[in-house]
């Protein structure tokens, strides 16, 4: 590991931003129905994945695969509701935060070893 620096959160946020632009890809596809979708769901995840690889070189796996995925889990579900009209109980909001509490929760105790 070449020591946590800005790079790999920089790699690690636009990987995040592929792994939503290829789940809501995934949701378009329609179960692979619609071609485009399709194709830009596995080129949005296979450059999320090589982003992730390239992160693990600055940042420690538990870091960057709870980040990657629960970001990942609270940004689809944002993307959900206002990209297609998915309901969210209210009590979703109390679970979104608690995966969030745990993705600093867990950077911030990294940091002190």
């Amino acid at each position: 590991m070449k020591g946590e620096s800005t790079v790999g959160w920089i790699l690690l946020a636009i990987a995040i931003a592929f792994e939503l632009t290829g789940t809501i890809s995934m949701k378009l596809s329609a179960s692979f129905t619609k071609l485009i979708p399709s194709i830009v769901m596995f080129v949005c995840y296979a450059a999320s994945f090589t982003l992730i690889n390239y992160a693990l070189g600055y940042l420690q796996v538990s870091v960057v695969y709870a980040v990657w995925s629960g970001v990942g889990i609270v940004l689809i579900t944002i993307a959900g509701y206002f990209i297609f009209n998915e309901k969210l109980p209210p009590i979703s909001f109390l679970w979104i935060g608690l995966i969030l509490v745990g993705v600093i929760g867990l950077q911030v105790s990294s940091k002190g070893h």
